[in-house]
């Protein structure tokens, strides 16, 4: 278990938007910013905590380099990068084309736009996920843009003096043959690419598209840890890299009560704390803050732990508690 002063870097993704397995977006009023602030400030408790503000943008054919990036979602992200909070800035890799080299320079001018704001820098999003053009792994050469993507990154960021600018990259849960997915990365990239990377995320939903029981999600959430710690990162010399949890979250719904998203947040914090020192596991950031759209029913509009217009459920007080308890 972490002491006060072994805590996790917490962080949430607070945008409308969210992906589907349609390969649509969901989305619904749009952001608030001073209420995002507002929630933020809350959560995040003390001033100066580090914390970090998830935000996604992204490369595809027709991006135009040379000029200034906007983030997808939320808009204007840095905007919330105060107070000690910093992005946790997604580069997502959308080439038809399979345009790797514009994908590489996209990533160094983020690193030049976005570097005094950022902490954590994931090139990719989901890039083992084939089936959905919502997600990277869809697009020709996106084993080679992370390999090669990282590197480019981490370069840029230490000729800048970037010190506190981490880059990485995230898969979903990985088993079976699928579960070589790193190891063939690191194969690819060799030992420079494994000195580049300064950690992996792991985006997991217990209990959201396949039924956990609760007297069983402890174990669950646990086993799933242990087994992307030894049967995936440690075969692709990886298993001392810090692993970050870069989203998970529990959707409120029908037959989806606002209580047990509460219990659901607290029980897999808890066990993430529990096995930060054994598992190397360096932070957590919730998916979502609010709402997409809450007068909608599907299983992708009530990830949040507000509503659309930002009134708390109970899971945002259990998401305070155990930011105060189990972060820096």
């Amino acid at each position: 278990m972490l002491t006060a002063h072994e805590g996790m870097l917490f962080g949430i993704y607070p945008g409308s938007v969210t992906g589907d397995d349609t390969g649509g977006l969901t989305g619904g009023p749009p952001d608030d910013p001073a209420l995002v602030s507002n929630a933020l400030d809350c959560l995040q408790g003390r001033p100066g905590r580090p914390f970090l503000v998830r935000a996604y943008t992204g490369f595809d054919d027709a991006t135009r380099l040379g000029e200034p990036h906007a983030t997808a979602t939320p808009a204007a992200a840095a905007q919330y990068a105060v107070r000690g909070r910093r992005l946790d800035l997604v580069a997502q890799y959308q080439s038809a084309a399979g345009n790797v080299d514009g994908y590489c320079a996209f990533l160094r001018e983020l690193v030049e736009q976005y570097g005094p704001v950022t902490s954590t820098l994931q090139v990719t999003e989901e890039p083992d996920v084939t089936s959905n053009p919502v997600l990277d792994g869809y697009y020709p050469g996106v084993r080679d843009a992370i390999v090669r993507g990282v590197s480019v990154a981490k370069r840029r960021a230490r000729e800048l003096g970037y010190r506190h600018l981490r880059v990485g990259f995230n898969t979903t849960p990985l088993f079976g043959p699928a579960a070589s997915f790193v190891t063939e990365l690191t194969d690819h990239g060799g030992e420079d690419f494994i000195a580049d990377l300064d950690y992996v995320g792991l985006d997991f939903f217990p209990d959201v598209f396949r039924p956990v029981a609760a007297a069983e999600l402890e174990d669950a959430v646990e086993g799933l840890l242990r087994h992307h710690r030894e049967a995936v990162l440690a075969p692709a010399g990886l298993g001392l890299l810090p692993l970050h949890i870069t989203e998970h979250g529990w959707p409120t719904g029908p037959d989806r009560p606002p209580n047990r998203q509460a219990d659901i947040v607290e029980t897999v914090v808890r066990v993430i704390a529990a096995q930060a020192k054994q598992l190397h596991l360096s932070g957590y950031t919730h998916f979502a803050l609010r709402d997409a759209d809450s007068a909608k029913s599907g299983l992708f509009h009530q990830f949040g732990l507000t509503t659309d217009d930002y009134a708390p459920k109970p899971a945002f007080e259990a998401m305070k508690r155990l930011v105060e308890r189990y972060g820096l």
